[in-house]
C-alpha cells in the first residue's frame, strides 16, 4: 500500500471517529430522555439546569399500580410499620434537575429519596448502620431496581449519612408518614439529624415549623413544566387534621365598673402538646401538626432508571 493511500485510509477512519462522536453528544444533549438498556426504563427530562435554583414541591401525591422493571414486579403500598435492612447508594448530578416520579424536581442538595414501593411523598428515616447516623428524608422518587438495594438517597443526604466516598453503605430504612406537598423542608429534615446515637421511634406526626426565624429560601422561575404538574411554589399550607381549641381572648374590665379582668384558659383536656413534648417525638426541635392520611389513587408513574 502506497503511503498516499494510506494516509487517505487513516483520515476516512479519524472522520469516521469525530462523526461518531459527534452523534453520541448530540444524542445526549438534545433529547430528554435516555434508555437504560439493562433495565428499559427511560430517564425524565432535565428542567432544571446545574447551578440553577431548583424548586421546591409541585408534585402530587402518588401510589401508583404494580409495574414491572427488569423482570421484577414491584407493588406499590402504604405499610405505617414498614422497616427494611439492605443497602443503599445514592445519585448526584447526572440526576439533578430532572423530574421525579410524582413530578417534583431532583436536587441532589436536598435530603430526598428513591423508594420503590413507599407512597410518595412521604417520610423516612435512614439509618447509617455501620456509624449509627440517622436522619429523616423525603422520598420522591421510585427506585433502586437493583436486587441488593432498599433505597437510594441524594448526594447530600450521603454527605450527611458519612458514606459518600464509600458510595454504599449498610442501612435501615423506617417508614415515618406521608410528607406535605410543599416541599420546602431541608431545613427541618436536618434538625433531625442523629450522630451516632439511637434514633428515636419513628413518629405519625409531621415537621411543621422551627422555633426559630428561618430565612426565605431560594425559589427557581420560569421551570417548563409537563402538564398537569404545575409547582406549587407558595407559601406551606396548613395542614388539616390540626384540631386544637384556641383559648378565648381576654376580656378587660370596664374603667367605670369595678369588674375584674378575667383570663380564659385551657381545660385540661383541651390543652394541647407543648413543642418540646411534640419534639421529643421526632427527636427534632419545632412544632408539629398531625398527619392526614396520604391519597391513595393509583396512577401510572413516570420511572427513574439508570438504577
Amino acid at each position: 500500500m502506497g503511503q498516499p493511500e494510506q494516509w487517505c485510509r487513516l483520515a476516512r477512519v479519524a472522520r469516521l471517529a469525530v462523526i461518531a462522536a459527534g452523534c453520541l453528544t448530540l444524542a445526549h444533549c438534545g433529547s430528554p430522555f435516555s434508555l437504560d438498556p439493562k433495565l428499559g426504563v427511560s430517564s425524565s427530562p432535565r428542567v432544571v439546569d446545574i447551578g440553577d435554583p431548583v424548586p421546591k414541591g409541585g408534585g402530587t401525591y402518588r401510589l401508583g399500580k404494580p409495574y414491572t422493571v427488569a423482570g421484577v414486579t414491584y407493588v406499590p403500598q402504604e405499610d405505617p410499620n414498614y422497616r427494611a435492612e439492605g443497602l443503599a447508594s445514592f445519585y448526584g448530578p447526572e440526576f439533578h434537575g430532572r423530574l421525579t416520579a410524582n413530578g417534583e424536581v431532583f436536587d441532589m442538595e436536598s435530603l430526598s429519596a428513591a423508594h420503590p414501593t413507599l407512597p410518595i411523598p412521604s417520610y423516612v428515616r435512614v439509618t447509617n448502620l455501620r456509624n449509627h447516623k440517622s436522619v429523616i428524608v423525603r422520598i420522591n422518587d421510585r427506585g433502586p431496581y437493583a436486587a441488593n438495594r432498599v433505597i437510594d438517597v441524594s448526594r447530600k443526604t450521603a454527605h450527611v449519612l458519612g458514606f459518600h466516598d464509600n458510595g454504599l453503605a449498610r442501612v435501615r430504612v423506617e417508614y415515618v408518614g406521608p410528607a406535605s406537598l410543599d416541599g420546602a423542608d431541608d431545613r427541618l429534615l436536618l434538625a433531625t439529624l442523629r450522630e451516632g446515637e439511637p434514633a428515636p421511634a419513628p413518629s405519625r406526626v409531621m415537621l411543621a415549623s422551627l422555633n426559630t426565624v428561618l430565612p426565605p429560601e431560594r425559589r427557581a422561575a420560569n421551570v417548563p413544566l409537563p402538564v398537569g404538574r404545575p409547582f406549587n411554589l407558595g407559601e406551606p399550607q396548613q395542614v388539616a387534621g390540626a384540631d386544637v381549641a384556641a383559648a378565648p381572648a381576654p376580656t378587660a374590665a370596664s374603667s367605670k365598673s369595678k369588674a375584674k379582668l378575667q383570663t380564659a384558659h385551657y381545660q385540661p383536656s383541651q390543652q394541647p402538646k407543648s413543642l418540646q413534648e411534640q419534639a421529643r417525638e421526632l427527636g427534632a426541635p419545632g412544632s408539629m401538626a398531625a398527619y392526614t392520611p396520604a391519597s391513595t389513587q393509583t396512577t401510572d408513574l413516570n420511572q427513574r432508571a439508570l438504577y
